[in-house]
C-alpha cells in the first residue's frame, strides 16, 4: 500500500491516535516527575533516588530492544499499550500507599519494564496508520497532545493537591489510565498497515535482519545512538535535581512538580508546533543543532543560580532542546532503515542505549549532589553535552539524512 493511500484511510485512528497520547503523558509513567519530589519529602537521600532511577533505567534499557522486536512482529500492537498502562498504574498507587524500600523497588521494576514497551509500540502504530510520507509530521503531532496532556495533568496534579490532597492525586491517575485504554480501543485494527509499521515499503518475502544487525551494520544509526547516550546523560538527570532541591526546600513536592515541570511542557508544545517547519525549512540536522545546544547553557544557568526563579529558563531549555529532539529521533531513524523491516528494532536499540546514558547519569548526579551539592551537578551534566555535538557535526548526513525524494519532512 502506497504512504498516500495510508494517509487517507487514517482519517479516523488520527482522533484515537490524538485521544492516546494525550492520555499516556500522564499514564505511561506512573508517577513519573513527581517520585523522586515525593520520596524525597519522605526522608529518601539523593543518592538513593538516584540509585532507584538506574536500576529501573537498567532495567528498561534490558528490554526495549525485545519489545521493539516483538512491536515489529506482532499485529497486537494495541495491546501493548494496553497492558502496560494497566500494571504501571496500580505499581504507582502502591507506590503512593506503601512509600518502603521494597514497595518502591518493586514499583519502579514492573514500571521499567513493561513500560518501555510504550514507545517502540506507539511509534509502530503511528507507522502503521500515516505512512512513510506522513510520519514525521505525525510525529510532531503526537508529541503536540503528548505534552498538552502533560500540562492538563500537571494542572489536574497542582489543584488536586489543593483540593483534594492524596485522594485527587490518585483519581487523576485512574482517569487517565481509562482514557489511555479506551482511546487504544478506539484504533481500529484494520486500519493499522502492520508492513509499514516495521518500516517495510515493499516486501520481496525474504527475511528481515535482526535487531543488532541493523544497529551494528547502519553506520548512522549508530552515531545517532552515541549523541542520544550523551545527550541523556547530561540532560536526564537535571529536571529531577531541580525538582529534589526546591520540593525539599518548599515542603511541596507534587505542586512544586508540576510548576517545574510544567514550564518544560508548555515549551515542548511550542517545540512540536514550530519542528515541522523547521525541519521543512532548515533541515532535520540543524534540529538536532538547536537541541544539542540548549543542554549546555541549561547546566550553566542552573548551576550558576540558586534561586527559585531559575527553573524557568532552565526549563524552558529544557523543553526547546529535549522536546525537538524526541521528534528528531524517530524521524531520523525512520530515515536511515526506510525499507528495511526493521524500523521499530532499530528505534528500540537506540532507545536502548540513550537508556544506558539516562540510567547511569542519575546515580552520578545523586552521588554529585550528596558529596558536593547540586551546583556542581549541573555544571557536570550540562557541560557532558558538549560532548554529543562532535560526533553529530561529524556525521550529520547519515544521523540526519535528507528526506527521501518526493517527501516534504
Amino acid at each position: 500500500m502506497s504512504p498516500s493511500s495510508t494517509s487517507v484511510r487514517a482519517g479516523t485512528p488520527l482522533i484515537a491516535l490524538a485521544a492516546l497520547n494525550f492520555f499516556l503523558a500522564d499514564a505511561r509513567d506512573g508517577l513519573g516527575p513527581f517520585l523522586d519530589a515525593y520520596l524525597a519529602t519522605n526522608g529518601w537521600s539523593p543518592f538513593s533516588l538516584g540509585m532507584i532511577a538506574t536500576f529501573g533505567g537498567i532495567l528498561g534499557m534490558v528490554s526495549t530492544p525485545l519489545f521493539g522486536a516483538l512491536v515489529d512482529g506482532t499485529v497486537y500492537k494495541r495491546l501493548l499499550v494496553i497492558v502496560p498502562v494497566i500494571l504501571v498504574t496500580v505499581a504507582a498507587l502502591l507506590t503512593l500507599a506503601i512509600p518502603n524500600v521494597s514497595v518502591v523497588v518493586g514499583g519502579q521494576t514492573v514500571t521499567a519494564i513493561v513500560g518501555a514497551v510504550i514507545g517502540p509500540a506507539l511509534m509502530g502504530l503511528t507507522l502503521g496508520i500515516v505512512g512513510e510520507a506522513a510520519f514525521p509530521a505525525q510525529v510532531s503531532r503526537n508529541e503536540f497532545w503528548n505534552h498538552a496532556g502533560n500540562v492538563v495533568s500537571l494542572a489536574g496534579v497542582y489543584a488536586a493537591t489543593v483540593f483534594f490532597s492524596m485522594g485527587g492525586i490518585i483519581a487523576l491517575m485512574i482517569i487517565t489510565a481509562i482514557g489511555a485504554v479506551g482511546a487504544a480501543l478506539m484504533i481500529d485494527p484494520a486500519k493499522i498497515d502492520h508492513k509499514v509499521a516495521r518500516g517495510l515499503g515493499h516486501d520481496d518475502g525474504a527475511p528481515g535482519p535482526s535487531g543488532y544487525s541493523v544497529l551494528i551494520g547502519t553506520p548512522g544509526l549508530v552515531v545517532l545512538a552515541v549523541v542520544m547516550l550523551v545527550f541523556h546523560f547530561g540532560n536526564a538527570p537535571i529536571s529531577r535535581l531541580v525538582a529534589q532541591q526546591f520540593s525539599v526546600e518548599l515542603g511541596t513536592p507534587f505542586r512544586t512538580t508540576a510548576l517545574i515541570t510544567g514550564v518544560a511542557q508548555l515549551t515542548m508544545i511550542g517545540a512540536a508546533i514550530a519542528a515541522p517547519f523547521l525541519i521543512r525549512r532548515f533541515g532535520l540536522a540543524a534540529v538536532f543543532i538547536i537541541a544539542l545546544c540548549a543542554l549546555p547553557i541549561r547546566g550553566a544557568i542552573a548551576g550558576s543560580i540558586g534561586d527559585f526563579w531559575m527553573v524557568y529558563p532552565v526549563q524552558i531549555l529544557d523543553g526547546l532542546g529535549a522536546g525537538l529532539i524526541g521528534i528528531a529521533t524517530p524521524i531520523a531513524a525512520e530515515r536511515i532503515l526506510s525499507g528495511s523491516g526493521r524500523f521499530n528494532v532499530g528505534l528500540a536499540a537506540v532507545m536502548t542505549v540513550q537508556g544506558i546514558g539516562a540510567s547511569t547519569s542519575n546515580i552520578v548526579a545523586g552521588w554529585l549532589v550528596q558529596t558536593y551539592g547540586f551546583a556542581l551537578a549541573y555544571w557536570v551534566h550540562g557541560a557532558i553535552a558538549v560532548l554529543a555535538l562532535v560526533p553529530f557535526l561529524i556525521w550529520r548526513n547519515s544521523v540526519a539524512p535528507h528526506a527521501p525524494e518526493g517527501r516534504t519532512a
